[in-house]
């Protein structure tokens, strides 16, 4: 057993979401969603990296 947490790219993306809000610390959210602060900090940038992708036409695979 390897003993890590697999998330899904679902809660990923909704904590990552509410990091960028800045409503609430990084470490508030860390308790808030039981996750580490440095994951939420890795979350971030992959998060704005990606979400060009939301606006690609023509294109029927989610990115």
């Amino acid at each position: 057993m390897s003993g890590q947490i697999r998330y899904s790219d679902e809660f990923k993306a909704k904590v990552a979401l509410e990091a960028l809000k800045n409503e609430q610390t990084v470490v508030e959210l860390a308790s808030r969603f039981g996750v580490h602060p440095t994951m939420i900090h890795g979350w971030k940038p992959k998060l704005l990296e990606g979400a060009s992708g939301v606006f690609v036409r023509g294109s029927k695979q989610a990115p």
